[in-house]
């Protein structure tokens, strides 16, 4: 039997770069494309490394229960003992930024002033309750921006609430969060592969929230750059050289949760304070930003996984 790298996911379009760099490296795989299936607890999966890409945001492509179904395929795969990565815990992370925040600040990791609501009248007691002129409410479970929005007032609040134009989660836990007013306009996510850090990148966030840096990603009518024009500053630009004590503690809290790549995105306040407040453990990368850097996410992702890959041979 040849072991393989298999990949677990629900978008082709997330995959589409990963896999050209493990065709250019000549590394074995296997697409486990993961929206339907089922999971045969009778048997033994086959020898391999396992990679989950299993998104947040599955539910908006028409694949409701992938996340679900990818949980029992995981947790599956770790009772056999195979080599996972991403596997159940960082699935659970992916899922719920609950217990995102939660897991960050048992890691001692800042995260902005949150409460969990379900109910739109919840939802304005929680508004009430944090007590900020300004707020935002967004999806629990989330990615590509779902259901983020900016309030400067209760009034405002109401007028959304009412006007049919609110979307609940689809787990039915809705956000309400500090609104951190940087200096200027954008948020930094920090990229990592193997658990180590790969580089940052600055992305803009003057026209929207959470922009995904995914070539192939709409977040309403804001598009990722893919290369159709010039634009005269990026929206995703690498930081070179960037280096600040929150990386170790992001290293340490990966560790700690067992995630192995993941982008995670933090803020900073006028008075230069972090506030983390995303992590997501189906990170997509910008091409435009990475050429224009040199540094490349998917081809460390790549070599990880066929270094990964080696050694279980070697132990088989």
């Amino acid at each position: 039997m040849t072991e393989k790298i298999y990949v677990i996911h629900e978008n082709e379009e997330w995959t589409t770069h990963l896999f050209k760099r493990l065709d250019e490296l000549g590394l074995p795989y296997e697409n486990w494309f993961t929206d339907e299936g089922l999971v045969d607890l009778n048997e033994a999966p086959p020898e391999g490394v396992f990679y989950s890409r299993m998104s947040a945001s599955s539910h908006t492509r028409g694949h409701r229960y992938a996340p679900e179904l990818a949980e029992s395929l995981l947790v599956w795969l770790e009772h056999h003992g195979r080599k996972v990565f991403n596997g159940s815990r960082a699935l659970r992370l992916e899922v719920s930024k609950v217990n995102q925040y939660m897991a960050l600040n048992a890691a001692g990791i800042r995260t902005p002033k949150t409460i969990a609501a379900n109910g739109k009248e919840q939802i304005v007691k929680a508004a009430e309750q944090l007590g900020e002129s300004s707020f935002i409410i967004k999806h629990n479970r989330a990615g590509k921006g779902l259901g983020v929005q900016l309030f400067h007032s209760m009034a405002a609040l109401h007028e959304h609430l009412d006007g049919g134009g609110f979307e609940p989660s689809i787990d039915g836990i809705t956000l309400v969060q500090q609104y951190i007013q940087a200096p200027e306009p954008f948020i930094t996510r920090c990229e990592f592969v193997g658990g180590k850090f790969v580089y940052a990148v600055q992305v803009d966030t003057s026209e929207g929230f959470e922009l995904c840096p995914a070539d192939a990603c709409s977040i309403e009518d804001l598009f990722c750059p893919v290369g159709e024009q010039v634009e005269e500053k990026p929206k995703f630009q690498v930081v070179e050289g960037f280096n600040d004590p929150i990386i170790g503690k992001y290293e340490e809290f990966l560790r700690q949760n067992n995630i192995t790549v993941a982008g995670i995105e933090f803020i900073r306040n006028s008075a230069g304070e972090i506030f983390t407040y995303d992590v997501n453990t189906n990170t997509n990368y910008n091409s435009d930003a990475e050429a224009a850097a040199g540094k490349f996410g998917m081809l460390e992702l790549a070599k990880f996984l066929g270094k990964e890959l080696e050694s279980v041979k070697v132990t088989v």
